[in-house]
């Protein structure tokens, strides 16, 4: 009598998980790489990471304690950093709704609808700040109204930079949550929804924790994309010091006049960039 064959066993000569990995290793490993190919991929390489090495070699690093401590880069800094903070925080309160949207409902238009949100992902970002010029404008298509009903008047303010910021960052976080919300089993949903809950209650109680992560590797990626923001910032907001000079607008303004402030100032925006992809490792760099 043939004894059953144990649960999870092979069915064929070693067929199994860990030696399929040995052989895609060894897949990987035989051969070199040919040359048409190795050659442009190395001039990649060299192209991508030559301007870092450069900002580094070139870096006033005995001056940097005094450059990095003045009064303008300062103010520049902390404007930042609220700017970007406020901008991440309008992109959840907006994004993370419309991403549930494209995700989980079927209207018509939905392909178009995707299209429009992902359109600054694209768009120069001077032309998302003339965008907004003339939305929101003092003669725009709403600020206008905003102007004479409120008197609220956005380009040219700190308010003008956070939306600047917005405008480009929001759809980075639309599309990490959009996608967790695909990957993520609908059934909780439903099961919740069958137990008496309101789609609201479900979407508060079962969604929004099953998809933290994308929420907020989505968030990082637009907070980072917010803080070195420029052509939409300059655009809409303008360059005032300690009212809309971010950043990368001191940055620009810094390499007209003096070099090394400039050179200080991007090492910090770099600094920031290394500390996103550090946090971000486990999300979207794989070994495999």
């Amino acid at each position: 009598m043939t004894a059953p064959l144990k649960s999870g066993a092979a069915t064929g000569p070693r067929t199994g998980g860990p030696w399929r990995r040995r052989v895609r290793s060894r897949t990987r490993l035989r051969g070199g790489a040919p040359l048409p190919l190795l050659v442009p991929a190395l001039i990649g390489l060299v192209f991508l990471v030559l301007p870092l090495l450069a900002l580094l070699v070139r870096a006033p690093w005995s001056s940097m304690p005094e450059l990095l401590t003045s009064d303008e880069v300062w103010q520049a800094l902390r404007l930042s950093l609220i700017c970007a903070t406020a901008a991440t925080a309008v992109s959840m309160v907006i994004g993370v709704p419309l991403a549930w949207l494209l995700a989980r409902v079927e209207f018509p238009g939905r392909g178009l609808v995707r299209a429009l949100v992902t359109l600054p992902l694209v768009l120069p970002p001077v032309v998302g700040g003339v965008a907004l010029l003339m939305a929101l404008g003092r003669n725009g298509v709403v600020g206008q109204w905003l102007d004479s009903w409120f008197g609220i008047t956005l380009p040219f303010t700190t308010t003008g930079v956070i939306l600047a910021e917005a405008f480009v960052a929001m759809p980075f976080l639309v599309i990490s949550v959009e996608g967790t919300l695909r990957a993520a089993d609908p059934r909780y949903e439903e099961a919740a929804t069958t137990l008496g809950a309101s789609r609201f209650t479900a979407f508060r109680r079962v969604t929004l924790p099953l998809i933290a992560p994308g929420i907020a590797a989505g968030a990082v990626l637009a907070w980072a994309r917010a803080l070195g923001e420029f052509g939409a910032t300059i655009t809409f907001a303008g360059n005032f010091p300690g009212r809309t000079q971010t950043m990368p607008l001191a940055v620009y303004l810094a390499l007209q006049s003096d070099p090394q402030a400039a050179v200080a100032l991007s090492l910090v925006l770099l600094a920031v960039s290394i500390a996103v992809l550090a946090g971000l490792r486990d999300r979207w760099m794989t070994t495999s």
